[in-house]
């Protein structure tokens, strides 16, 4: 009731366009919280370009105020994304560093995205998951449409499809299927509204996943989450991914699973399978040195980088090409897959 007399009130007093666009506005934002956490997936539609193609960067673990070659990164970002004609860009997680946002008013919000982002080219559509240190500070804000009333690019959930008439991209929030953020927070604290109970929650995301997948009728199936299902990288593969998530995506012919987490560019390539395993999280701080053996008799790596950089793909009907770049925008590895062979090149 009380909802709405305010609404009435609100109604009353509208004179002006503006005020009617930001009632309307609130009104969303309102509704977007008592969606229950465990609803079905959105689906967001994006379009290709008129000759039926579509371009896109990929960059994870970048939220540090321009810091750790941030801004450097950045700025490559913003030439391959004018070269490239770019749709939008993807985002790994952990983007903002080191506890996420602590409200919608947090101003490292505006910088480490909005002032650090601002070449022309990357004015589209960012589509980001969280990561593990998003789970570390009030990801409410993070996935509060208020924010993009601040900066338009803005679009995270926790789990999500973007469609195209090329590629359905599966959007998978992975942070709650890693047992030692539960079992063995260390120091941390992670914020769990909206996933607790956890057994509950995952269960219905893979199912949910599973129903969407398999009712796809994409000629290309993607995936992105934060934590890597294959790496060489610090953190490694990721148990918890391997048994529950990885059958899914093979059931259902995903062509690629992308990731962040390890700061480090990676392309890994299954020798039983036709999934191929790609990392972009160099979006700042990077350089670790502390690279796994390449000895999986089932996978194999094709290229590795422990430095900083960025990923691009541009895709059609009949193939996709990836490319990965370094700090000063250098092409390091590149990769072309075939559609109707389903072999990599």
């Amino acid at each position: 009731m009380v909802v709405a007399m305010v609404a009435a009130s609100m109604a009353s007093g509208l004179r002006t366009k503006a005020m009617a666009e930001l009632c309307c506005y609130l009104t969303v934002a309102f509704c977007a919280f008592l969606v229950p956490s465990f609803a079905k997936l959105t689906t967001i539609e994006h379009p290709v370009k008129p000759n039926r193609s579509l371009s896109f960067l990929v960059v994870g673990d970048w939220g540090r105020k321009g810091f750790y070659n941030q801004s450097e990164v950045a700025f490559q970002m913003g030439r391959i994304g004018e070269k490239l004609k770019i749709d939008f860009v993807i985002s790994t997680g952990d983007n903002f560093y080191d506890n996420g946002l602590t409200s919608v008013y947090d101003p490292a919000f505006r910088d480490s995205f909005t002032n650090i982002y601002t070449a022309k080219s990357l004015q589209k559509p960012w589509y980001s998951v969280l990561g593990n240190h998003d789970y570390r500070g009030n990801v409410e804000a993070q996935l509060n449409p208020i924010l993009r009333s601040v900066d338009k690019r803005w679009i995270c959930m926790r789990s999500f499809i973007l469609k195209t008439e090329l590629v359905d991209i599966f959007f998978v929030d992975t942070t709650p299927f890693v047992d030692k953020y539960f079992t063995d927070p260390e120091d941390h604290t992670y914020d769990w509204k909206g996933v607790e109970p956890r057994k509950n929650y995952l269960s219905s995301l893979i199912k949910d996943l599973k129903a969407e997948m398999r009712n796809s009728t994409a000629l290309w199936k993607f995936a992105v989450g934060h934590h890597a299902i294959k790496s060489l990288g610090h953190h490694g593969d990721t148990a918890q991914l391997i048994k529950f998530l990885l059958p899914v995506l093979k059931d259902n012919n995903v062509d690629v699973y992308m990731n962040g987490h390890d700061h480090c560019l990676e392309h890994i390539t299954s020798m039983n399978g036709a999934m191929q395993y790609l990392t972009s999280g160099g979006g700042s701080k990077a350089w670790r040195g502390d690279l796994k053996p390449d000895d999986d008799v089932n996978h194999r790596a094709k290229f590795l980088y422990d430095g900083q950089g960025f990923m691009s793909v541009e895709m059609n009907e009949n193939e996709a090409m990836i490319l990965f770049y370094d700090v000063e925008g250098l092409i390091l590895h590149q990769w072309k897959i075939s559609k109707q062979l389903r072999s990599a090149v």
